[in-house]
Order: C-alpha cells, then sequence, then structure tokens
C-alpha cells in the first residue's frame, strides 16, 4: 500500500507508524516504510552528554514510566532505557529502546526515496543553546542530509540551519496570521507545517508561497480531503495504517 497516485495527500508518518508501535523508535519508523511511507518525521532532543536522540518530550514520563529527564541524563544511561509506552502498549515493546539520531540517519540511505522531517525540539534549544544544539544535530544529520529537512516551531533554529549546512527547512507555525505570513516570507522555508485548528475557518486557500504546505495531526480521510483542498501537498498522521487502507478504499471506489 501507498499513499501515492490518488487525490489526496502524501501521507507523513508522524514519529513513524505511532499507532502500532512505540513513537519515534526505529521499530515505528522502520514500520511506517516498509508500509510504503515516503515521507517520515521524528523528533531530537540532546542528553546532558549532548547526543542527539530521537525523542519527543524532555521527561520520560509519558513513554518510558519513569521519573527524569532527558537532558540531565547521558547517552550511556539513556540507552537501556525501555520507552516502550507501557500505558498503551503494555508489556509488549518493554525491550523497545529510544534510538539516537546516528541510527536512524544510517538507516535512511537503505531507504530509498524517503524523505525525514527532522524535528528540534525548542526545550534542547533552551538547554544547550541554539549553536552547540544545531552544530551536534548537523553532523549527525550529514551522513543523510539530501533526505533530510530541518523543521522546527523555532524559526531562528530552521534559518540558522540553512545557513549552516544549505539543508532544506521547514517552520512549524503557531498562528495563522499576517505576521507569521510576513515572517514565512522573509524565510522562505521549503516546507510550512499547521495544525489545521489554527487555520480559520474562514480560510478557503492557505497562504501560496515558495513553500509546501504540511498538515499535521490529522485522523481520517475526510480531514485528509479538507487539507488538499485548502492547497495541503502532504498530511501528518500518527495512523498510518488506517489511513493507507481508508486511502486504497478512495482509490478503488
Amino acid at each position: 500500500m501507498t499513499s501515492e497516485g490518488i487525490d489526496l495527500p502524501p501521507l507523513v508518518a508522524h514519529r513513524g507508524n505511532a499507532a502500532e508501535f512505540p513513537e519515534n523508535t526505529l521499530e515505528s519508523l522502520q514500520s511506517a516504510v516498509e508500509l510504503g511511507l515516503r515521507h517520515i518525521e521524528f523528533d531530537v532532543q540532546l542528553t546532558t552528554d549532548q547526543v542527539p536522540v530521537v525523542f519527543h518530550d524532555s521527561d520520560l514520563e509519558r513513554v518510558a514510566g519513569r521519573p527524569g529527564c532527558v537532558h540531565d541524563l547521558t547517552w550511556r544511561e539513556l540507552a537501556s532505557v525501555a520507552v516502550g509506552e507501557a500505558a498503551r502498549f503494555g508489556t509488549k515493546f518493554r525491550r523497545v529502546c529510544m534510538p539516537t539520531l546516528a541510527q536512524v540517519t544510517e538507516l535512511l540511505p537503505s531507504w530509498q526515496d524517503v524523505t525525514a522531517f527532522v524535528e528540534i525540539k525548542r526545550a534542547s534549544l533552551r538547554r544547550f543553546g541554539h549553536e552547540a544544539t544545531l552544530k551536534r544535530i548537523a553532523a549527525e544529520v550529514h551522513v543523510a542530509r539530501d533526505q533530510c529537512v530541518y523543521i522546527s516551531f523555532d524559526l531562528s533554529c530552521v534559518r540558522l540551519l540553512r545557513a549552516m549546512t544549505g539543508n532544506r527547512i521547514g517552520w512549524v507555525i503557531e498562528r495563522y496570521d499576517e505576521e507569521t505570513e510576513r515572517l514565512a516570507r522573509e524565510a522562505a522555508p521549503e516546507f510550512l507545517f499547521s495544525n489545521l485548528l489554527r487555520v480559520p475557518t474562514s480560510v478557503t486557500h492557505l497562504w501560496d508561497g515558495p513553500w509546501q504546505w504540511a498538515v499535521y495531526e490529522v485522523r481520517d480521510i475526510d480531514t485528509a480531503r479538507t487539507c488538499r483542498r485548502l492547497g495541503a501537498a502532504l498530511v501528518e498522521t500518527m495512523n498510518v495504517r488506517s489511513m493507507l487502507e481508508a486511502y486504497a478504499l478512495a482509490e478503488g471506489a
């Protein structure tokens, strides 16, 4: 199954196939690729010894079920911490641990034609500063830089990464208003990301520009169709398999 070739926006696997596997894990990302997706997204934080890891939160409570902050622990301390989301999956993934960014980017060349959206989290930027954080992340992405797009809510972060690396960038916007549009036109990112809830209901078409729109938190095909009508090029979902099945039914109708 794939999401290509029909009049619906291609899917981006939000933290991988996160409906069926613990988010941001090698298992989740691999599953999304095996299901046929050609766009994946994952989050990056830094450990206290500044090792980039694929992880969304700054604390461990939600996915690991234990106290602790990623920024306060070394990679050696974190490497064996299970992130199997016991609240969702019980003990099924009790041996699944968080990957480093290097482990993911080493796999990317074997995932041909896959684009990875690498989201830099603001918590790491605040803790370690922009320069240190971005240098560490860029060093690990370099092995697969042509497949990667840096994205962040922090506009200065993605601007700096473009200047440092020449990579494509994407800005995740928090408001859909005139000031945000002005900043977007100044930065001219290749991608703009937004939650559909941030787009006023009066909007009939998303801002045109040098970017492609990606709408995240899409859970069903009707919302995907709405995003397409608004001009979105991509939709981001955790419900990879169910969305693909809905796309396949729509294609066969």
